[in-house]
């Protein structure tokens, strides 16, 4: 293998390991930072969270928002959504809320308690790969690319080490094996 393809492959092989350390942590590793990843379904808070963005969510108490602060809510059951406060009702503990791309207002009020946080970003198109690579057939892609860049990493060592430790005996001229 020439010095030139080597070189390729090694960087390559990092390159992709970066990869995959970056996308585990952004898809599992910013929960060590306190923050809760979701995937944008719907156009509801286009342009600002287009659909299949992922948002990263911080923890708020609901007391210090105000109007015009975008909330991650729970609806019924295991539902969540993302909408901008148009309303706040301390009577009753309540928020008013309505996508930014929505003609009018969300049906019902949203309490102090279904309140999960607020987005503090989102990475658009990423929702996209979350979803795939967590259900067959995307799973086993994902675990098919791991085993290739480790494979690759590997390979690219094994080779270097091996032609340097036959280069080596050949200059000393012992016996070839």
């Amino acid at each position: 293998m020439s010095k030139s393809v080597k070189t390729i492959l090694k960087i390559s092989s990092y390159g992709m390991i970066a990869l995959l350390l970056l996308l585990v942590f952004l898809l599992a590793g910013v929960r060590l930072l306190g923050l809760e990843i979701y995937t944008v379904l719907s156009p509801s808070m286009e342009p600002n969270y287009p659909t299949g963005s992922l948002i990263y969510v911080k923890d708020v108490d609901p007391a210090e928002l105000q109007e015009k602060d975008v909330i991650t809510f729970r609806l019924n059951g295991n539902a969540t959504a993302t909408h901008r406060i148009i309303e706040v009702d301390e009577a009753s503990r309540t928020f008013r809320t309505k996508g930014d791309n929505n003609q009018a207002p969300d049906g019902r009020p949203v309490s102090f308690d279904e309140v999960i946080g607020s987005p503090v970003f989102c990475i658009p198109l990423m929702g996209y790969l979350a979803a795939f690579i967590q259900a067959p057939p995307g799973i086993y892609f994902a675990v098919a690319f791991v085993t290739i860049v480790i494979t690759l990493t590997f390979a690219v060592d094994l080779f270097s080490d091996k032609k340097t430790k036959n280069k080596n005996k050949k200059q000393e001229g012992e016996p070839q094996v």
